[in-house]
């Protein structure tokens, strides 16, 4: 018998039926769990998860510590220092996973309420949310395993704790939401994860026939993506799911947890990004090239250090077929130790410098933390440039002009502000020179996102121990003198599209700039109704057709929606949510007057236009759309970027959504201190809330923005030493 029929049969014997169980792949996050349960067949469509807390009490050294076991609704939150207060009981801090061992033979991705049995139940302190048992969900729970779920009632839970109880020990049903609003705990500096009833106020009206369902401004995760976040009271929204990226047609869940497929119209832009970065590299002479994505893990081991951060989110092909491979073989994470054994072969004087190859591809990282669309996926797409030259000089040069591209894809394509600038010694590419960055924020959530970045390698990759590219100096008077090349990496990947849809989307659904739209303007017909003609209803249909041809032959990317059974408005919202430019409107008095109604998407201005020079009137308010766009951005994030001199108004600056620019000092040890104090100001209460400390995002090239630096007067505020550059330091992804 499996463990999982072993448990159902178990329940069966507390008279409790699961109404569902499955089995899945190995879990390490409520993301992940809820992906693997989406993609099982066998699941309810409508489920929530419960989350198992357990919380470790301060206690004098010699006592026993008795653990706070916490069952709550995933949504629910569970303010530590208040649960604290509640029971008497000081300081509750998440427990080690020695604890979890000692006390439940269990790991935390594996540990549920099933977990709590005979044995264990009376050395701890049992909480339940106490809206478990009066809910109306199905609720998943982990199967004494990540990788196998069972689906209970809330009744069923209770009923299965209760069964546990003894004469003196009980579990306590709490209301966390009271319980918040008793003891007034916020975390500090950490704005609250929304409440149920904060999901409701977040619900646009309406919403079930307009593109999203929770306003941006209320609840930007669910806005984004509802991963980990459900609106269990109101059902007929359990099953929104990344609001804006599905809703907006962009992707679609696999089977493979953090894994996503990338439907056309969100592909499409990274084409249009591609087309762009291929024609501005290869005017640099930098050539198109493609190399395998697996690595021996004897090449892998002879760059250590620099795949050192990338080693735990290196996957492994360890089998092929029923045989185990003698050696395991990497799935690339990057391609420095793929490329750079055949450089050391290729280069073999300093005629064949400099050597600039690029490549599209694909690259895995296994993400243990939340993966999200976009942003921090399994897979992901992107560009990495590897460029060998004979010169410091060059290859720094390459460096900076590589970034300014980065920041032209951002800015004139994306119509996303960034700034460029240079990564602090701590976070730098690992085994790199120095990294250069354009920097990246996000409005809505006040934090900072890395957008892109040029590595200078320097020397470290060419050297005997690493690779061993070698060329004759050709400076040298001698003749005999060898050189170690300088190499450069460079990389930009499908986050764009994520950066561009977090800083334009609104409450009706993404906002795409015209530039990297696949449709640029919509046609629609209107003024059809059940009264309507034939002979009318065609003409209206061509008047479209037409307009949408003219454009066309202009250089617009139009489109003709002539589809029958949709009304004007489902039309309308259909594309406003898939943020198409600009719609234009023709009805019977449209074509009698020999104009059509245009309607911008980014801030639904209406003008009438005339059709005479349609194509070149709209051209240009696809222009102006984009300039606004950038404009509008641009002027949010540079009113976000906070001067700031004194360490009291950092963690503040921080709550205001703001990144704080401090003038810096550029010691290491502050980097931490400033993090550490930060984020200790603002302590997240739940394991799996972002950090809420600041992180140094990018020293600005342009350091002309802020006061100038006075050598030996200018402080660093965190540390009191001399600062040397203003440094942007703040929240981030």
């Amino acid at each position: 018998m499996s463990s999982l029929d072993s448990l159902t049969a178990s329940l069966a014997s507390c008279s409790i039926q699961p109404s569902a169980t499955v089995s899945h792949g190995e879990t390490n996050s409520p993301a992940t769990w809820r992906e693997a349960l989406l993609a099982a067949p066998s699941a309810p469509k409508d489920f929530e998860l419960i989350k198992t807390l357990v919380y470790k009490p301060k206690t004098a050294k010699t006592a026993v510590p008795v653990p706070v076991v916490v069952i709550a609704r995933d949504e629910t939150e569970t303010i530590s220092s208040a649960l604290g207060k509640k029971l008497n009981l000081k300081e509750l801090r998440l427990a080690s996973e020695d604890l979890l061992k000692e006390f439940f033979a269990s790991d935390k991705n594996s540990l549920s309420v099933l977990s709590l049995n005979n044995d264990n139940f009376p050395k701890v302190v049992t909480v339940v949310d106490s809206t478990i048992a009066t809910s109306s969900s199905v609720f998943a729970i982990h199967a004494l395993s990540s990788s196998s779920t069972v689906f209970l009632s809330g009744k069923d839970i209770v009923s299965y704790l209760r069964q546990l109880e003894g004469a003196d020990v009980k579990i306590q049903e709490i209301d966390f939401q009271a319980l918040k609003t008793e003891t007034g705990a916020t975390p500090v500096g950490q704005p609250s994860k929304p409440s149920v009833k904060e999901k409701e106020d977040a619900k646009i009206e309406g919403a079930v026939q307009i593109a999203i369902g929770v306003k941006k401004e209320v609840d930007f995760a669910a806005w984004y993506t509802n991963v980990n976040t459900c609106i269990p009271s109101l059902l007929d929204f359990v099953l929104i799911l990344d609001q804006v990226l599905i809703k907006a047609d962009m992707l679609d869940y696999y089977n493979v947890s953090g894994c996503y497929i990338l439907k056309p119209w969100s592909y499409s832009i990274w084409e249009e990004i591609q087309d762009w970065f291929n024609k501005n590299i290869k005017a640099m002479g930098v050539q198109n090239s493609y190399f395998p994505m697996f690595v021996s893990s004897k090449v892998l081991e002879r760059e250590k250090d620099h795949i050192e951060g990338f080693s735990p989110e290196v996957a492994w092909v360890t089998r092929a077929g029923n045989s185990d491979l003698e050696e395991p073989i990497a799935i690339r994470p990057t391609s420095e130790t793929v490329m750079y054994p055949y450089y050391a072969k290729w280069i073999k004087s300093h005629r064949d410098l400099p050597l600039k190859l690029n490549q599209w591809n694909s690259v895995v990282r296994w993400e243990f933390k939340n993966p999200q669309p976009f942003l921090r996926t399994r897979e992901f797409l992107w560009q990495e440039g590897h460029t060998a030259h004979l010169t410091q000089a060059e290859a720094a040069t390459e460096v900076r002009e590589i970034l300014e591209l980065y920041r032209r894809v951002y800015e004139e394509l994306l119509a996303v502000p960034v700034i460029p600038g240079i990564k602090s010694e701590k976070e730098k590419f690992a085994g790199g020179l120095y990294t250069t960055t354009v920097e990246g924020f996000i409005p809505t959530s006040g934090r900072g996102i890395q957008a892109a970045t040029s590595h200078c390698l320097g020397q470290n990759f060419s050297r005997p121990e690493m690779f061993n590219i070698v060329v004759e100096d050709p400076n040298d008077p001698s003749g005999q003198g060898k050189t170690y090349v300088w190499q450069n990496s460079w990389g930009l990947s499908t986050r764009t599209i994520g950066v561009m849809t977090m800083v334009h989307g609104d409450n009706q659904g993404l906002v795409l700039p015209p530039r990297v739209a696949c449709v640029q303007a919509v046609v629609v017909p209107c003024g059809i109704t059940a009264k309507t003609t034939d002979e009318d209803r065609a003409k209206i249909n061509n008047a479209c057709d037409e307009l949408a041809k003219v454009l066309i032959k202009a250089g617009v990317k139009a489109k003709a929606d002539l589809r029958d059974g949709y009304t004007p408005g489902y039309k309308f919202n259909d594309w406003e949510q898939k943020g198409v430019p600009l719609r234009l409107e023709i009805g019977p008095n449209d074509i009698a007057k020999q104009q059509t109604l245009a309607v911008r998407r980014d801030n639904g201005e209406k003008s009438p236009v005339p059709l005479a020079d349609i194509g070149v009137t709209v051209s240009s308010l696809l222009e102006t759309i984009q300039s606004d766009m950038f404009s509008r951005a641009q002027k949010e994030y540079f009113s976000r970027l906070k001067e700031i001199t004194r360490w009291e108004d950092v963690v503040p600056t921080l709550d205001d959504k703001c990144i704080a620019v401090l003038p810096w000092c550029e010691v290491e040890a502050c980097e931490d201190d400033i993090k550490e104090r930060s984020g200790r100001a603002a302590e997240p209460q739940d394991e799996r809330a972002p950090s809420a400390g600041a992180k140094s995002l990018a020293i600005p090239f342009d350091q002309s923005r802020w006061t100038p630096i006075e050598p030996g007067k200018t402080k660093c505020p965190a540390c009191n030493r001399d600062a040397k550059r203003w440094t942007m330091f703040g929240r981030s992804y």
